[in-house]
């Protein structure tokens, strides 16, 4: 029998059949047994379908991981039938052949898979569309914190030939260029030749963020030059054996290639730095999904869920290159263009490694969010901050008064300072600093959304 505690959030955990060793999730909980499974494969215990930047690596290696804390054996990783397919196989206590199946072919595929039942998970490296979302209304909202789970951190890299001599491009210019307007690196200030473009497919959560951030964000769509790849290895190759290239892909796809800092609006130009994704700052930092549908979890679904959450979980996230969702204080560097209540932060404590945001035109804390408040309550507790040692600090987009602006971001920081005090989490001060130290560009909704956010310093 599982025991419950009072925890914020506990509730939602109810029903997961786990071993999770997350310290504030008070449980003691079975082994997972053995399921039905949606394949035609009785043996094949979990389908997860969707993202290959969660699928190619990170998925296979999750599922490993779960075996191997369940106490399975025999386990190895096999090439599935179908490109982009992989098998984990293990073998129980009682001699049974068990496996997971990861079927990697982009995120859209995914939300398809669980629409027709055939995966119990949908991976994703980018939130769930509306039109997905409407499609599984009918078994509830795919959007809740049951349903929508953040298991990874991850950041577009825009890569280059590394011998070619540029070293950072803002937003505007990389809609220019994979919208084929900017044609020849001549017009950047390398040396001339014509640009060609690697891109992801249309199936790829990728090419979804990177059409949201980059292209669509300043009204252009990809040139139908652009050369696509299903394969995030292949196209990072492509470019690094190409000294005309230029693409974009997931942080642990760089390889040979080199990666850029990108500027959005005013902000300055950030590199894909492990720091700049932690917090979400990186103007083309982006969250990896898993979705499940609500009311219907299978207890080897909510396992991998859990497990993937994990602190061992979140030790493959980092292990295969993705940023995790640890948190850890951070060095800021002083910029005499801080607030100079800012500037004695930086001079005298340390910023951690979360930022609390908020869902879309509320003032409601998102679903990583609420986990973070989790997070950071074992987070206090272990280094023993005392509530006169952390300061939350608000921040916002421009207003017409920058009266208001400084309002709404010292609001932003007195709302998440409740929810942790439903935590337990005791704060001793607060402060907002209005439009100042914007992440991103306030022109689009998507860079004011980021602008909108909490951090937590320690002294």
């Amino acid at each position: 029998m599982s025991r419950a505690c009072t925890t914020y959030g506990a509730e939602t955990w109810t029903r997961t059949i786990s071993y999770l060793t997350l310290a504030f999730i008070c449980y003691s909980l079975p082994s997972v047994v053995f399921a039905a499974s949606t394949s035609a494969d009785s043996n094949n215990l979990l389908r997860i379908e969707g993202s290959n930047t969660v699928g190619a690596q990170l998925a296979p290696a999750l599922a490993k991981g779960l075996f191997e804390e369940q106490g399975f054996g025999s386990i190895r990783i096999e090439s599935g039938v179908a490109d982009n397919e992989q098998i984990v196989r293990a073998r129980s206590q009682d001699g049974r052949e068990v496996s997971i199946t990861v079927a990697a072919h982009g995120s859209g595929t995914g939300f398809s898979a669980l629409s027709t039942g055939n995966a119990e998970l949908a991976a994703s490296s980018r939130p769930i569309k509306d039109i997905e979302a409407q499609s599984l209304s009918r078994f509830g909202d795919m959007r809740s914190y049951t349903a929508e789970h953040i298991i990874a951190l991850d950041g577009l890299a825009i890569i280059l030939h590394p011998r070619n001599p540029l070293n950072s491009l803002s937003t505007a210019e990389l809609a220019k260029v994979f919208a084929g307007e900017i044609t020849d690196w001549a017009q950047l200030g390398a040396p001339a030749g014509g640009i060609r473009l690697y891109a992801r497919d249309d199936n790829s959560g990728t090419f979804d963020t990177f059409n949201e951030l980059i292209l669509s964000g300043h009204g252009k769509a990809l040139s139908s030059h652009a050369k696509r790849f299903e394969s995030s290895n292949a196209l990072s190759d492509g470019v690094s054996q190409d000294i005309n290239a230029i693409g974009f892909i997931g942080l642990p796809y760089i390889r040979q290639a080199k990666a850029v800092a990108v500027s959005s609006g005013s902000a300055q130009a950030m590199l894909p730095s492990q720091s700049q994704i932690a917090t979400e700052d990186y103007p083309l930092s982006r969250r990896l999904f898993l979705y499940q549908v609500p009311g219907q979890e299978s207890p080897w679904a909510q396992a991998f869920v859990a497990f993937s959450q994990s602190p061992r979980g979140q030790a493959i996230v980092e292990q295969t290159g993705f940023i995790p969702q640890t948190i850890q204080p951070l060095s800021t560097d002083l910029n005499p263009e801080m607030p100079e209540n800012y500037q004695e932060l930086v001079k005298k404590a340390k910023r951690l490694s979360v930022n609390f945001r908020f869902q879309e035109g509320s003032a409601v804390l998102d679903n990583k969010a609420r986990r973070d408040l989790l997070r950071l309550g074992v987070y206090l507790k272990a280094s023993a901050t005392p509530a006169n040692k952390l300061v939350l600090v608000g921040f916002g987009d421009p207003k017409t008064d920058p009266q208001r602006a400084e309002l709404l971001s010292k609001l932003r920081a007195m709302a998440v300072r409740r929810e942790l005090q439903h935590t337990g989490v005791k704060v001793g001060n607060f402060m907002g600093v209005g439009d100042d130290l914007p992440v991103a560009s306030n022109q689009a909704e998507d860079g004011r959304i980021k602008n909108r956010r909490v951090e937590v310093w320690v002294y």
